[in-house]
C-alpha cells in the first residue's frame, strides 16, 4: 500500500469535511434544543402574562366590590335578604298586599265579549257599555230616536246604523275582482 503525498492530502480533506459535517451536525442539533427551550420560555411567559392579567382583573373587582359595599353602607344602606324575607306561596303574596283605603277608586275593569242571555246586546247594537272606571257606572244613556227632534244628529245616527250592521258585514264575504274576471 503505497501511500502518495496526494492521496494523504485527499485523506486528510476528507476527514476535516467528516469532522466539519459532525460538528455541523450537532451545532444544528444543539442549537434546536435551544429553539425548544426558547419557545417553551415564551410560551411560560405567556401563561404568566395572562395568568397576571387574570389576577389583576380578579383584584380589581374584589376591590370594586369593597368600594360599593363601603358606598352601600354609606349611601344606600341595602342589606343581602335574609331567609325570613322569603314567602312560601300566593297567599303570603297577597297578605303582604294593602287594604284599599277609604276614597280609593275601585279597579279598573276590562270589558269583554261574552253574552249573558239571550239577545243581551241587541238595544245598543251589540256593543258593549262603557263603564266608569272611578265609581264604576255605566254611561248615561243617549235620549230615544225621535225625542222631538232637538238631539237628532244625522252623524251620530249613521254612526249607531254601521255599528249595528257591522255583524252581518263581517260575516259575508264578497268577492268582487273574481267575478269580473
Amino acid at each position: 500500500m503505497n501511500l502518495t503525498r496526494d492521496r494523504v492530502h485527499s485523506i486528510g480533506w476528507f476527514s476535516v469535511l467528516l469532522v466539519c459535517g459532525a460538528l455541523t451536525i450537532g451545532l444544528t442539533l444543539r442549537v434546536n434544543a435551544v429553539k425548544s427551550q426558547v419557545h417553551d420560555t415564551e410560551k411560560r411567559i405567556v401563561w404568566v402574562q395572562q395568568d397576571i392579567n387574570f389576577l389583576e382583573t380578579e383584584f380589581q373587582t374584589r376591590s370594586n366590590q369593597q368600594a360599593l359595599k363601603e358606598l352601600n353602607d354609606v349611601e344606600f344602606g341595602y342589606k343581602a335578604p335574609t331567609a325570613a324575607q322569603y314567602i312560601e306561596g300566593e297567599r303570603q303574596l297577597a297578605a303582604l298586599g294593602m287594604p284599599v283605603g277609604p276614597g280609593a277608586p275601585a279597579p279598573i275593569r276590562y270589558a269583554n265579549a261574552e253574552k249573558t242571555g239571550e239577545g243581551a246586546g241587541a238595544d245598543n247594537g251589540g256593543l258593549l257599555a262603557m263603564v266608569s272606571p272611578v265609581n264604576g257606572s255605566a254611561a248615561a244613556e243617549p235620549e230615544p230616536k225621535g225625542a222631538g227632534g232637538k238631539n237628532r244628529d244625522p252623524e251620530r245616527e249613521q254612526i249607531a246604523r254601521d255599528a249595528a250592521a257591522l255583524g252581518s258585514r263581517l260575516a259575508r264575504i264578497e268577492v268582487a275582482e273574481a267575478a269580473q274576471q
